[in-house]
């Protein structure tokens, strides 16, 4: 149970997306150019100022010498047939080998150095990443459905940074870490896992998972969790909705009577079927959001507004825009209005 306990512990762990690294043979290749850099250097100041070394076995130093006395100088060897004896050679070892020999090895141990300090680098990103993250979006579930879901978040000026994907399997948070967005590795119906997204500070929590009984599970963990964050959830199962709006979701999609109601549609009206998808794909053609009423707009009729107006929320109430009740508009209103879309970048574009 112990082990059981401890590998849960280690798969539900924080996976943030890696920065854009080298190659690890560009890296090696680099640094064995800076070390032939620095040897050639070396080389260059003992061969200037050779008159200044003895050579025990003949007495005078040549450029095969200092080649010679450059290499066990910086490696630290140091066999003592070859020795500064006049004091320039003696300073110029002080100042300006010795700084030379130090980084020579700097160098050469800098891949160990850099698996040395990578846990506590990423210790502290981890640690900096959940002292900042607030107001975020939690993904549970990246699968189609999660992805279409957040590619239309993103659409509408959501940043990656403000997304945490919560998924059981370690490839597809994988994939979300390629795409840019921090993921957890484990089963979201469980406490921990969601804690470690950071769900108790989330402003908004989308379920989409493949099982209809995951889903109502994940909605009371969250709910628990957090009182206050809207949460949305897509179901296959048109029956399982009402179990889920009792579980604590504030809206529940059900996946396949959406897809055939739009299948029937497009049977009856191609052309219908076809804005209706267009509507439904945020970024393209037309698009419908959510806006405030503005000042000009408070008191005006639904149909004098500049925008398409298609219904009117006000307080709890969604009021179609043929509803008399629905004008006059109101300051603390809500319009849900069809606009021309923007381009704006899709999902796994560079930002």
């Amino acid at each position: 149970m112990a082990r059981r306990a401890d590998e849960q512990l280690v798969t539900a762990r924080v996976h943030m997306p890696r920065r854009v690294i080298e190659r690890p043979m560009r890296q090696v290749t680099k640094r064995l150019l800076m070390a032939l850099g620095v040897l050639a250097l070396t080389v260059l100041i003992v061969w200037l100022d050779r008159g200044g070394y003895h050579d025990n076995a003949d007495g005078k130093v040549d450029l095969l010498d200092s080649i010679y006395y450059a290499t066990v100088t910086l490696s630290t060897t140091g066999y003592g047939d070859i020795v500064p004896h006049s004091d320039s050679a003696r300073l110029v070892n002080v100042l300006l080998v010795t700084p030379l020999r130090v980084l020579f090895l700097i160098i050469l141990v800098g891949t160990t150095l850099e698996v040395l300090t990578e846990r506590t680098r990423e210790e502290w990103r981890l640690n900096r990443w959940r002292a900042t993250l607030r107001e975020h979006t939690v993904i549970v579930g990246f699968g189609t459905k999660g992805r279409s879901a957040l590619q239309t978040l993103c659409a509408t000026g959501l940043k990656k940074e403000q997304v945490v994907v919560v998924d059981p399997s370690s490839k597809v948070v994988e994939a979300a870490n390629a795409d840019g967005f921090a993921g957890v590795v484990g089963d979201a119906t469980r406490s921990d896992v969601l804690l470690r997204a950071e769900l108790q500070k989330a402003r908004q929590i989308i379920i989409a998972t493949q099982r209809d009984d995951t889903a109502v599970l994940v909605a009371l963990t969250a709910r628990q969790l957090n009182r206050g964050a809207k949460i949305v959830a897509a179901v296959r199962e048109e029956e399982n909705a009402p179990l889920l709006r009792q579980s604590g979701a504030d809206a529940v999609i059900t996946s396949a009577s959406a897809a055939g109601r739009l299948l029937g549609l497009s049977v009856l009206s191609p052309s219908a079927g076809t804005v209706m998808e267009d509507l439904i794909q945020q970024g393209s053609g037309l698009d419908i959001v959510e806006r405030p009423v503005i000042k000009s707009e408070v008191g005006k009729n639904v149909r004098e507004t500049d925008d398409l107006v298609v219904s009117v929320l006000r307080g709890h109430r969604l009021l179609g825009y043929d509803d008399p009740k629905a004008s006059p508009l109101q300051l603390t209103d809500r319009l849900i209005t069809i606009v021309r879309a923007t381009n704006v970048p899709s999902l796994g574009a560079a930002e």
